[in-house]
């Protein structure tokens, strides 16, 4: 019988089968195990949390009077007469203002950056921390987990070291001040004490920094960026970096509309709409740093630290519209100077990499080295040649510079022009804007000064100490001690007048020799300006045509010891001028605000009014500390020269404006009540303009800080004047001194 045979079968695998299941189930009895293991001691690690939360940290927590009783620094701030914002002075420059005039898509803009669920969770959103967690996990970029309410928590009671502890004290606060303050409150302390970058302490304070204007002014647009900055104050700052703010500004945006806080179409709206950020120095109505300064450095002296926390606010005698054309003039005035001379060179140069990306980087990080002057901008050029420069300025946007507004660098845009003096792919330069264009141009190395003063009681209405504070806090009005050269004329002219020299006295203008005897130092041979003798003339006739040997031959006359005394009458300084010959020609030193002060005394009827700045001092709390009470014209107390006197200066100053030096002023001005005097010191290192009507007293001066001489015949202070005239005289009727009867004695 034959066997069967048996199916031959491939090899069991049951047995590994059997293996693979035991194997399973061991690791899955170890990561029960482990489970179990990292269950308890979280459990533990939560227990241990909360018992250190209500043992330790809950007994230490602090009062809330800090924010229910709510009193922030709140820094110095000055105004103008009629109201415009000219300086802010402290740590932290913030405005507070109530949650109810906040805009309420600047409120909702912040909420949607910083804490979508701020109206629905307790002071902790245990869905954010989840979120964020499981965000961090995987590598992902996420919204913080702290709210609002744990951020006015750590702004108000914390520091900002990252620890355990910390963590649990910022809860523990979140809990404890939702607990006793209403949502609303809540967001009013956050929006008024948060850090927004330039020293801007909450978001009123922000808007006016960053755009000019009241926090209840601001477009939807402007609320986003603003809200933009509490992450990061320094990274989403438009003023340093304008794109970056600009991207997570949008972001915002978007973030609105998908929380259905905008429509679509404001969304589109504040999409396209054109943001104008003020640039550093120019956060305020207008552009008064000096006058500022000045008042800051007073009250420092009458009050201490005090003023930069305790609110004050100071109202000024600067008026607006005044101070306004006077800084647009000076700066005019420098600049039109500036482009009429060779040029020095690109102020550095950057090698520009192939990568976009890293050239805009490398252009970014050069230029916040170089910030703008106002409407100075500095750019890294990317294109070169003789007939047009392309340069990126400090938005990103690419200017194009050609024609006649490359004429400052024309020798600069040469193949043949030294390396360092080569304007070239790389090199930082300075641009102009111009009528709609572009003109290339430079920093300036000369200075001016303005002041502009009621000449019936001193206070100074317009002031400029320089072209730029935030580059030269010099304030060249009040500290530059300079020499006044023919401007001090009219000083020793009322001296003759006082001794009976009358403007139609005859006075050889012829040379002249004089001993070091007279002179206090060696022989002098004084010169007129123009090198030119014209004989004998009129005293009136020598002071329109500023002939230096008149005036010579006048304080020779009176003498120079009691023409040292007589100018005390205007305020001038016995020891600044040395009773020589030279007085004559302004060869002592003054300040600008010294000699407009003492052309006051000629502008209002011979009455010496002691210039000032601050009319009002106010605390916080609305009571006035100080009021100014000014010296008025026309107190017999304030007499320092006879009517009779000041009505022939009057005169002799308006032949200047007439026949004279400055006769280019009255048929621009189209005024007949106009009256001054120019002045340039020996190798034109000063030039003055001094004129008024009887409403103001303006003073002029441009020179070098160093003394250095500036271009004969290319002025400055002339224009300068001109400029301001022309915008203020329209304010003022024209009038006139009427003829004065005589005087009774006075001291």
């Amino acid at each position: 019988m034959s066997q069967s045979r048996q199916p031959v079968r491939p090899p069991s695998r049951l047995g590994n089968g059997r293996q693979r299941r035991n194997e399973s189930r061991d690791w899955r009895a170890y990561f029960i195990r482990w489970g179990i293991f990292l269950g308890s001691a979280g459990l533990i690690l939560i227990g241990l949390v909360i018992a250190y939360a209500l043992i330790v940290a809950r007994p230490n927590l602090p009062d809330l009077d800090t924010i229910t009783d709510y009193k922030p620094k709140v820094p110095l701030r000055i105004y103008t007469a009629d109201n415009a914002l000219i300086g802010e002075f402290g740590e932290e420059r913030r405005n507070v203002i109530a949650i109810n005039e906040i805009p309420s898509y600047l409120k909702n803009a912040v909420v949607a950056i910083e804490d979508e669920r701020f109206y629905e969770h307790g002071g902790v959103d245990y869905w954010g921390v989840l979120r964020a967690t499981l965000a961090n996990l995987r590598g992902r970029l996420a919204q913080g987990a702290s709210t609002i309410t744990m951020q006015v928590a750590r702004n108000f009671f914390l520091s900002n070291e990252k620890s355990f502890s910390r963590k649990i004290y910022e809860v523990l606060l979140a809990w404890k001040i939702e607990a006793n303050l209403s949502k609303e409150q809540i967001l009013e302390l956050y929006m008024n004490q948060i850090y927004l970058g330039q020293r801007a302490y909450g978001f009123s304070s922000a808007a006016q920094i960053y755009f000019g204007k009241d926090v209840r002014e601001i477009s939807i647009a402007e609320a986003a960026m603003l809200a933009g900055l509490p992450k990061a104050p320094s990274a989403y700052n438009p003023v340093v970096n304008y794109r970056r703010a600009k991207i997570r500004q949008e972001y915002i945006l978007q973030r609105m509309r998908d929380l259905k806080m905008i429509t679509p179409n404001q969304y589109e709206l504040a999409l396209a709409e054109t943001l104008h950020v003020r640039g550093v120095g120019k956060e305020f109505a207008t552009k008064a740093d000096y006058a500022a300064e000045m008042v800051r450095q007073l009250l420092i002296s009458e009050y201490g630290d005090s003023i930069y926390t305790q609110g004050m606010t100071v109202i000024t005698t600067i008026r607006r519209a005044e101070q306004d054309a006077a800084y647009s003039a000076v700066r005019k005035g420098v600049m039109d100077y500036e482009l009429r001379h060779k040029y020095r060179g690109p102020e550095g140069y950057i090698k520009l990499p192939d990568d976009n990306t890293e050239r805009q980087r490398a252009i970014d990080d050069v230029l916040s080295d170089h910030p703008s002057s106002d409407d100075l901008l500095a750019g890294v050029v990317i294109q070169a040649s003789p007939k047009e420069i392309q340069a990126v300025i400090a938005t990103g946007d690419t200017v194009t510079i050609k024609g006649e507004d490359l004429k400052l660098g024309s020798v600069a845009l040469s193949e043949k022009a030294q390396p360092k003096q080569q304007i070239r792919p790389g090199a930082i330069i300075r641009v102009l804007p111009s009528e709609g264009r572009w003109v290339l141009a430079q920093m300036p190395q000369v200075e001016a000064a303005f002041v502009a003063l009621d000449a019936h009681d001193g206070g100074i209405r317009a002031l400029v100490g320089g072209f730029d504070h935030n580059r030269n806090k010099f304030n060249h009005v009040s500290q530059a001690q300079r020499q006044p050269g023919s401007s001090f004329k009219p000083f020793v002219y009322a001296a003759a007048l006082e001794k009976g020299i009358m403007p139609n006295t005859l006075v050889n203008d012829a040379p002249l020799s004089i001993s070091s005897l007279e002179t206090g130092s060696q022989m002098w041979e004084p010169k007129n300006y123009d090198g030119k003798f014209e004989g004998q003339m009129r005293l009136r006739t020598a002071l329109a045509k500023s002939k230096n040997l008149v005036s010579v031959r006048v304080i020779r006359k009176i003498g120079p010891r009691y023409a040292q005394d007589y100018i005390q009458r205007f305020g001038f300084e016995a020891d600044k001028h040395p009773a020589y010959l030279t007085m004559a020609l302004g060869a002592g030193s003054v300040t600008p605000l010294q000699l407009a002060t003492g052309y006051g005394v000629f502008a209002n009827g011979g009455y010496r009014v002691e210039p000032y700045l601050i009319s009002k001092v106010i605390d916080a709390k609305g009571n006035v500390l100080f009021e100014a009470t000014p010296s008025i014209a026309g107190d017999s107390k304030l007499k320092v020269l006879d009517s009779r006197t000041a009505f022939v200066m009057d005169s002799l100053l308006q032949e200047v404006t007439k026949t004279g030096t400055a006769a280019t002023a009255r048929p621009a001005l189209g005024r007949s009540d106009i009256a001054g005097k120019t002045g340039t010191t020996n190798d034109n290192k000063d030039a003055w303009v001094l004129g008024y009507n009887t409403n103001v007293v303006v003073g002029v001066w441009s020179g070098n800080n160093d003394n250095k001489p500036m271009t004969k015949g290319s002025t400055i202070s002339v224009p300068t004047w001109k400029a301001f005239m022309e915008e203020i005289s329209k304010k003022y009727p024209n009038t006139s001194f009427e003829k004065p009867l005589p005087d009774p004695e006075y001291s």
